[in-house]
């Protein structure tokens, strides 16, 4: 019997796949339950549709991810730190604000996409790395003053 399962099922599939499964073990525990509701033709033509409006829409979202990797590969954030008397700086600079650095040249980037090992504690030049999508990243450079 194909079922449509409403949410995840250890063993069995995700929520939304379509899955062959036993008689018995569809009336007996996936619709009984709540599981899983039979697939006629109708739901699984409903499934085809959304499955594939949803890969269009990640395939959008790559295209423009790649776009914005392009756009900002060797862009440079220019950043300005409190410094002591000596040259040493108070704090650090963080994920946070070399976001809003991009975001203040007009990029929409977020913290969490900044991959920074350790804060920046120093001035000078470095090379950080920006996450825009999925298996999509790109350098920008840092100038800390």
């Amino acid at each position: 019997m194909k079922v449509l399962l409403l949410q995840d099922v250890k063993g069995q599939g995700k929520k939304g796949d379509i899955i062959n499964v036993s008689d018995g073990y569809a009336n007996n525990f996936l619709l009984k339950k709540g599981l899983g509701t039979i697939a006629t033709a109708d739901t699984i033509n409903s499934v085809n549709i959304h499955n594939k409006a949803v890969e269009k829409q990640k395939q959008a979202e790559k295209a423009q991810a790649l776009q914005l990797a392009a756009d900002l590969k060797g862009k440079t954030v220019n950043l300005v730190s409190t410094k002591g008397a000596n040259g040493k700086m108070f704090g650090s600079i963080t994920s946070k604000e070399i976001a809003d650095g991009l975001n203040k040249l007009g990029y929409t980037v977020d913290k969490k996409q900044i991959v920074l090992k350790d804060p920046i504690k120093m001035p000078g030049k470095y090379t950080v790395t920006v996450k825009v999508y999925t298996e999509i990243s790109t350098t920008i450079n840092v100038e800390v003053e």
